[in-house]
């Protein structure tokens, strides 16, 4: 199984803790029969999935985040990046460029941040 790689109901959980959290598990369990019409034990189930996977922590009773949200998608990319694209984000904007012309706006953007990652490693 792929650490970064969720389903769509576990992405759904995910969301729903970063919105909250920390929050005790009783309340992820509220939030989740509400917003899911999931059972105790499904909720248990699925946050388990999410802690084993380093996201959250459930610590006496409450659900603590471990990786933002930012990291995570942050990490998901580069997992997606290394999978599909040996690892080379050049293949990789060169394969979407083909399919999707880039505006003025996302060059502009991929300039800056070009730049300051080179300010960042000089």
């Amino acid at each position: 199984m792929e650490k970064y790689s969720l389903g769509e109901m576990e992405m759904r959980l995910a969301e729903l803790i970063w919105e909250h959290a920390p929050l005790r598990t009783a309340e992820l369990v509220a939030l989740c029969a509400e917003a899911f019409a999931w059972k105790r034990s499904t909720t248990y189930t699925m946050l388990k999935r999410l802690c084993e996977r380093g996201l959250f922590a459930n610590e006496g009773g409450t659900v603590n985040v471990r990786m933002s949200r930012e990291d995570f998608q942050a990490r998901k990319g580069a997992q997606f990046i290394e999978e599909h694209f040996e690892g080379s984000l050049p293949l990789f904007l060169t394969a979407f460029s083909r399919r999707k012309k880039l505006s003025r706006k996302d060059v502009e953007e991929l300039r800056k941040l070009i730049d300051s990652c080179e300010e960042k490693h000089d």
